[in-house]
């Protein structure tokens, strides 16, 4: 059975920087075995590149809207990357 690995970029927008947001899809993505990487970006946004299975990035995903406690997430862009490269881990990148 081949196992379906699939690849997202998603961008936050809200109070996601400063509040230890980073760290927390950081957290996540290790529970659920996901893969790839976050970093803050332009205009107080935060990308997270996650490589996983479907079912294991729809639970990540369910997580990560929700935030740390100090997080207000007021949107969130996703499109599916096709093609990509495999991350081994999941990193906080700066």
């Amino acid at each position: 059975m081949i196992e379906n690995i699939k690849t997202y970029n998603m961008l936050f927008s809200g109070r996601v920087q400063g509040v230890g947001f980073r760290y927390f899809v950081e957290s996540i993505a290790n529970k659920n075995g996901i893969k790839g990487y976050v970093r803050n970006i332009y205009n107080e946004k935060v990308e997270v590149v996650c490589q996983g299975k479907e079912e294991d990035l729809k639970h990540f995903i369910d997580e990560i809207k929700k935030g740390p406690s100090f997080s207000a997430v007021t949107n969130i862009e996703t499109r599916e990357i096709e093609g990509s490269n495999e991350y081994g881990t999941f990193e906080i990148r700066y």
